[in-house]
């Protein structure tokens, strides 16, 4: 059996029917062949690759000018199929590259040499630390000065030009330097292919004299991808599913915890599947949210130690036995190493290993053909989720606002939650937002992201941008704070010049609240913006935007009104003006648990 680039299964549901998405059938769309022949003056690298981006499923490239890429942004730009989306900076052009790879299972940018890779590294190694294969282009120099003991400029000044490949070397899953026709085609096939089949970014170098020239090799239109999928050993699958049967058939009260690798082993479904099977109580750790239905029947939130949603703590750590699927346990993840949770009693199911309990451990097995042989072996047991049933209680609601008191960021994300259909998406920067969005009840086909694991402040700006470009039809809902914002603000001038019509909510409370709980200082406290005349500013009368700022709950329910009434073709800015110490109590709790691990004194030697 093989797959065919052109539907990359992914875990999210999908929102078009372009290439490199799932239609909504489930059938797998087939690549379109380019209706524009090639000839010689065709058959040339820059046309290859930006083919190659159309068929992976690619029709929008985050860029950022340089000399030495300026020949190959005109052969992306020349492909009817592609999109060039100028960028302010390498670093947001490689956050929104990031935010279109969530949506649309790959994403691409192009920055110039050294100085434009460089500044996109941190992007890309955000990327890699979340599994999404984003494809990082580079102008490079000419083909003639390899080699040689020339000194070129964006260099930090030596004849090596080999810095930025090092530096690429460990964030990235493949690296190809093309200076050289002969095998271009060759590398650049192989490392977009590896970046999909390994769901990892990739580093592709082009020197600046090539992308023009017209080469043999590129003379035919590509042909599509057809990889090879991996296979699970099938006697390690049979084992592994008949030790995880017995271990779990004998708990009295198992539960089963989805983690973010379920996105990239492709086994969100199947996950979902198990757990129609077994009837098992159903949550997921914090950076999985929105991976899982949240209106699964027996769904009972974010497992994250002392900071879970209501109850759903209680009911995963007092189970005798629980089933993770593709967590992630560090540091924050686990509140500062302070889960209740013991190996002994834990299946751990990685996308390509099992290990049960203190016991045996399975390798060569997938996870998604793991769940569903699993799913066919177990008793349905429902009583953790009965259990959940008994002692949970219903939310309570904020304390109704004085008129004209002072918002409150908990009214805030009450009216935030009344926003939420399949057609939003909600994007959380790192900070109080993460702990403010997880408690979001997300409808059916709202679509959710953040990045927990890597945690870059700033993140939320380009991947906004990024995702708002690959899902058109929903309405981006990003909840930004006021320091993370300082740090990649300007491409909210890229999402104008898109037409983009985000709601990005600016939670303006002075600071870097997040870092306040963790150890504060006066280096945590920042200079004040006016946000909203930043954004008109850049705005300046082009582009459909509108701005307000909100300083109790009667004007946060006007700018709602607004935002997605008179104004909901328009990019929407609303700045809500907060007091610095009004936090979720969940940050006030993890953040003295990740402040207690940070400030561990060392072990005696």
């Amino acid at each position: 059996m093989e797959t065919k680039i052109g539907s990359l299964d992914s875990c999210k549901p999908a929102t078009c029917n372009d290439v490199g998405s799932l239609p909504s059938n489930g059938v797998v769309s087939t690549i379109q062949s380019s209706v524009v022949a090639f000839n010689s003056a065709e058959a040339t690298l820059g046309r290859h690759l930006a083919r190659r981006l159309v068929q992976i499923g690619v029709s929008d490239v985050f860029s950022v000018p340089g000399d030495f890429n300026l020949t190959l942004l005109d052969h992306l730009i020349a492909e009817p199929s592609l999109n060039l989306i100028g960028c302010c900076n390498e670093l947001n052009a490689g956050y929104a590259a990031d935010g279109y790879a969530r949506a649309r299972g790959v994403g691409a940018c192009v920055v110039t040499f050294t100085v434009g890779g460089l500044s996109v590294l941190n992007a890309i190694a955000g990327a890699y630390s979340e599994n999404l294969p984003v494809i990082c282009i580079v102008g490079g120099p000419n083909s003639n000065d390899y080699g040689t003991n020339r000194v070129l400029h964006h260099t930090i000044g030596l004849p090596d030009f080999s810095q930025e490949l090092r530096c690429f070397q460990t964030v990235t899953c493949f690296q190809a330097v093309v200076n050289n026709l002969e095998d271009a085609h060759e590398l650049i096939d192989t490392a977009i292919s590896t970046a999909l089949k390994e769901s990892k970014p990739v580093y592709i170098s082009v020197s600046c004299n090539l992308p023009a020239i017209p080469h043999p090799t590129f003379s035919r239109e590509p042909v599509p991808f057809s990889l090879s999928p991996k296979l699970s050993n099938k006697m390690g699958l049979e084992a592994a599913v008949e030790a995880a049967a017995e271990f779990l058939n004998k708990a009295v009260k198992p539960v089963m915890v989805g983690g973010p690798k379920l996105r990239v082993a492709k086994a969100c479904n199947a996950f979902v599947q198990l757990a129609d099977a077994c009837g098992y109580a159903l949550a997921v750790m914090p950076s999985a949210k929105g991976l899982v239905p949240e209106h699964h029947s027996h769904f009972i939130g974010t497992y994250w130690g002392a900071v879970s949603t209501a109850f759903c703590a209680e009911i995963v750590e007092s189970a005798d036995a629980y089933l993770f699927a593709g967590p992630i346990f560090n540091d924050y993840s686990s509140v500062g190493y302070s889960l209740l949770l013991k190996k002994e009693k834990a299946i751990i199911v990685q996308p390509d290993r099992v290990i049960i309990g203190n016991g045996p451990a399975f390798g060569c097995v997938l996870m998604k053909d793991f769940l569903i042989a699993l799913g066919k072996r177990l008793k349905p047991n429902a009583t953790a989720y009965e259990n959940y049933h008994r002692i949970y209680v219903p939310d309570g609601h904020p304390l109704k606002s004085e008129p004209k008191e002072a918002l409150r960021v908990n009214v805030l994300f009450q009216h935030i939650q009344k926003m939420l259909s399949a057609e939003t998406a909600v994007i959380a920067e790192t900070g109080d937002s993460w702990f403010n969005c997880q408690k979001l009840k997300l409808p059916q086909g709202c679509g959710y992201e953040f990045q927990m694991q890597y945690g870059s402040i700033g993140w939320s700006v380009g991947a906004t941008l990024g995702y708002g470009q690959a899902v058109p039809n929903k309405r981006v809902i990003a909840c930004i704070g006021d320091g993370s914002f300082q740090v990649t603000a300007q491409d909210v001038s890229t999402m104008l010049r898109c037409g983009q019509k985000s709601i990005i909510f600016l939670i303006n409370n002075g600071g870097y609240t997040i870092e306040v709980e963790i150890h504060d200082g006066p280096y945590n406290v920042i200079k004040n913006w006016n946000y909203t005349a930043l954004v008109d500013a850049i705005h300046n009368g082009e582009g459909n935007c509108w701005t307000t700022k909100v300083r109790c709950e009667e004007e946060l329910i006007e700018a709602i009104e607004t935002a997605t009434g008179a104004k909901k073709e328009c990019l929407c800015f609303i700045e809500v003006i907060v007091h610095k110490d009004d936090t979720s109590k969940e940050l006030l709790e993890w953040g003295s648990r990740v402040s207690a691990a940070n400030s561990r004194p060392p072990n005696p030697q």
